[in-house]
């Protein structure tokens, strides 16, 4: 059995690595909502139609597809009145994607805006 020193060094070895990996995925999740605004702005100056926008369209959908999923989850910590929240927001926000991908609107403002705030918020 190890010394109350020792376990004490596994706990704090364990909340070092816990906070370093919570860092890391909160850091991976900006640079993810970083590069969804980059492409995003790119689209609106090429264009609906054009390559860009298809990407940026894709991979917006793809990554806000992701965080629902996350969110959804029971291993998601995040307070359940701010997942919800964020889920109505990853809603629509595909709700918005598919606007664009289906012709029916042209305007990639919202979803800079919205994208843009979150990213902001992931600290």
């Amino acid at each position: 059995m190890p010394s109350a020193k020792g376990v004490s060094m596994y706990n704090f070895s364990y909340a070092e690595a816990i906070e370093e990996f919570c860092a890391d995925t909160r850091g991976n999740e900006k640079q993810a909502m970083g590069m969804i605004v980059d492409q995003l702005k790119e689209a609106k100056e090429k264009g609906r139609r054009s390559k860009e926008a298809i990407e940026a369209l894709y991979n917006t959908r793809r990554v806000w597809a992701y965080f629902i999923d996350d969110l959804s989850s029971e291993r998601n910590e995040l307070p359940v009145a701010l997942r919800a929240d964020l889920i109505s927001i990853g809603l629509w926000v595909m709700k918005e994607v598919e606007s664009l991908r289906s012709e029916t609107s042209e305007n990639f403002d919202g979803l800079i805006q919205i994208n843009t705030i979150i990213r902001d918020g992931l600290a």
